[in-house]
Parts: structure tokens; sequence; C-alpha cells
């Protein structure tokens, strides 16, 4: 309980940082992950306008079934009704499913076309390729960079600069996050070199399977700095659970920077980035 209470207490601070905001599960969360991305706002919305069609359907059909289990019942009914067919109901229980599925369908094909096309070309493009168990991520370009990014460990959490348990979570924090710009349209491709993995981030509205000698695609434009995690969504081995996905949006200056950096020295241009962000989470709590 303790960590529960200081991490609500961090909220404001996290808030007014601006890039310390960090979506990740909450303890008895029963809605979607805040939405960071264009996408993932519509899905929200969509999950909260098929349940205008959900509940109402769901109530009918328990009344229905109780009114049928005590109007029909063997006690009331000792010699049972013979009626063979109803065209009226037969016309309404067609007819009707057919209208609230046009209502659901029409918006969920809108959506799904929008998460296949960015409706732009992407500034840059990402390779992610799951391996058992860990993540290999490769910037494409004319300035290429790789790395690999692994579940975070505690006894690396001091040297890493991520003792913070709020915002580097156990299980989902990783040694090194993705870094992408914000405003950013991002194409990541999608793979894997031994199993089937499958790269999911909530907050982007993204989910999309990786697929061993295969080439799957798909993008996000994260719209708030921040940190943001994900997990391997497709049952992969006995570690499955411990393939954590981290992408870190930052501004496209600190970007800049961080890329440079990372050519000759990945570990330095990280801690520097992470310095660079606590220093700004300084400044925003002071009011400055």
């Amino acid at each position: 309980m303790k960590k529960l209470y200081a991490s609500l207490a961090a909220l404001p601070l996290l808030a007014a940082a601006g890039e310390a905001w960090a979506a990740q599960p909450q303890p008895w969360q029963l809605s979607l992950q805040p939405a960071a991305t264009g996408i993932m706002e519509e899905i929200r919305w969509f999950e909260q306008y098929t349940l205008w069609f959900i509940l109402p359907v769901t109530l009918l059909v328990m009344v229905l079934l109780g009114w049928v289990m005590f109007r029909y019942r063997a006690s009331r009914n000792p010699t049972p009704s013979r009626t063979s067919h109803n065209t009226l109901v037969e016309v309404v229980w067609t007819v009707g499913p057919v209208i609230v599925l046009l209502f659901i369908a029409v918006p969920s094909f809108q959506l799904l076309t929008a998460e296949y096309d960015p409706g732009e070309e992407p500034a840059m493009t990402i390779k992610a390729t799951g391996v058992q168990w860990y993540w290999d991520y490769e910037y494409q370009g004319q300035t290429p960079l790789t790395f690999s990014s692994l579940l975070l460990k505690d006894a690396d959490r001091a040297s890493l600069g991520k003792d913070d348990h709020a915002a580097y979570p156990r299980q989902l924090a990783v040694d090194n996050e993705l870094i992408v710009p914000v405003n950013t349209t991002v194409r990541v491709l999608v793979t894997a070199s031994d199993v089937i993995h499958a790269f999911a981030m909530p907050a982007f509205g993204v989910k999309v399977d990786a697929v061993p000698g295969r080439l799957n695609e798909t993008w996000f434009k994260a719209e708030k700095e921040g940190m943001y995690y994900g997990q391997c969504s497709e049952l992969c081995g006995k570690d499955h659970a411990y393939m954590p996905i981290g992408i870190r949006v930052v501004s496209k200056e600190k970007y800049d920077t961080w890329f440079a950096a990372a050519q000759g020295d990945l570990a330095g241009a990280n801690k520097a980035l992470l310095a660079s962000i606590g220093s700004d989470t300084k400044l925003a709590a002071a009011g400055n």
C-alpha cells in the first residue's frame, strides 16, 4: 500500500513534468490505458461506443430469459404450446441484429483502415525483432543504430539510474528503451528470429504479431512525451512473461542529441538523456 500511495502522491509532479508521464498497468485497472496517440483515442471511443449496444442487448436477453423461465415453467404450462413459428418475432430477431451489426461494423472498418494508414509518409523506420526473450531494435536510415532491449534486473537499477520503481516498475522496465521523438510518425517493421512473438504497446493502440521469416508493419505517432510500457503478447516460451517493451518519447531536440551520442556510446547516451529529463522534472516541480 505504501508504494501505491507514493505513486499517487507523485502524480502531480509527473503531470507537471510532462516528460515524466508513464503509461503502465495499474492495480485494479478496469479501463484501457490513457491514450498517447490519435489511434488509441479512437480505440477508446470505439470501446465506449460499443458499450451502448452491448449493455442493452445483454439486459434484453437477461430479461427475456427470466420472463420465459417464469412464464413458461412446467407448473404454469402443463401442456406446452405447439407454436412452430411467428413471422413478426422472426423478422424482429433478424432485422434487429443486422441493424446493430451495421452500426458497429461501419466505425470498426474505419478504425481498422486508420490503423494501417498513417495518412502521411513516416519520418523514421524502426525494425523490431522478437527474440527469446528480448527485443532487438534497428533504426534504419543513413546512420543506422542497433541495440537489444532486455528486462531490467534489480541489480542493474542503480548503475542505470532507474531506482524509482514507480517510473520503472518490475517486470515492465527495460535496460535500453526505444527512444522516439514526439509528434513524429514512426513506421515499425516487426519480425522474429525464432518463434512467434507479438509487439504490443497499449497506450499507442499498437499490437502486431512478430513472425519468423515475415515482416509485419505498423505505425504510431506519440503525442505526449513520457515513458510507455508494453509486453510481448504471444505465448513464446518459458520466459514469455519477462519480455517487456519500453518506449520513451522525448522532444525532437533531445532525440537528436541522444541519437548522435548513441552512435558511439549507447549507455552514456541513455544516462545523459535521463539526466536531462530529470533536470526538466525538477524545474517543473519548482515552478520554473
